[in-house]
């Protein structure tokens, strides 16, 4: 299993209004790396969701439920999406000034990739989340 990390703002699609659609297409990315991280995201994976601009904290996790596929909102075929679903909120936020802060995230993706919307998670980066955000998996 591989572990992602995607960004969204809450005014634009929240970690609720996933929980209550029950499941979406992660669309309009438009950048390449990210592209190439939803092309390698595999049915099962698990996603950390961060709240970016707004509160810029991961909030939950997401399942990928369905591998990549054409982005629906383009008819340009470099693009494509995956859908997620709710797995579980966890139970402490973890915010962005409590990863750069802690020296053993140093070198995750949303500390060195600020502005990439879809980001690998290493396995012993998503442990200290797991761990800063009292959630057990």
């Amino acid at each position: 299993m591989n572990f992602w990390l995607v960004k969204s703002e809450p005014f634009k699609y929240s970690w609720e209004q996933l929980e209550k659609d029950g499941q979406t297409f992660w669309d309009g990315v438009r950048n390449y790396a990210a592209r190439n991280n939803l092309r390698a995201m595999k049915k099962g994976d698990l996603v950390l969701w961060y709240h970016s601009n707004e509160g810029m904290e991961i909030v939950g996790i997401a399942k990928v439920a369905t591998e990549a596929y054409q982005d629906p909102t383009t008819e340009e075929t470099a693009w494509v999406v995956v859908d997620l679903k709710p797995y579980k909120k966890l139970k402490k936020p973890v915010g962005l000034t409590q990863v750069k802060l802690d020296k053993r995230l140093a070198n995750m993706d949303l500390v060195r990739l600020g502005r990439l919307s879809v980001q690998t998670v290493k396995e012993s980066e998503w442990k200290i989340i797991m761990e800063l955000s009292e959630t057990k998996v």
